[in-house]
């Protein structure tokens, strides 16, 4: 079995409240990111706060790659969702 697929089963099980504490211990002592897409959002925050301390503004070229990751699409992203309604 690959390690992703491994974690995929850990997150699976934690998520159906299947999964030994001390195992679910073990792993967040490692890092292990339960939630995966709530983390890469608040990676991105924390890049677009960065960003704001920085340039003074929040206003993110669309192309603009902050550390390697693609901040401008994210919060393009983001924008378009708050139009939806569908932004939290």
């Amino acid at each position: 079995m690959k390690l992703g697929e491994w974690l995929i089963r850990q997150r699976n099980q934690k998520r159906k409240r299947k999964i030994d504490k001390v195992l679910e211990q073990r792993l967040e002592d490692v890092g292990v990111v339960w939630n995966v897409l709530s983390e890469q959002w608040e990676s991105h925050y924390r890049l677009l706060l960065e960003f704001r301390q920085r340039e003074g503004h929040s206003n993110v070229p669309s192309r603009h790659i902050e550390d390697g990751r693609t901040l401008g699409r994210w919060l393009n992203h983001q924008r378009q969702q708050k139009k939806k309604g569908k932004l939290d």
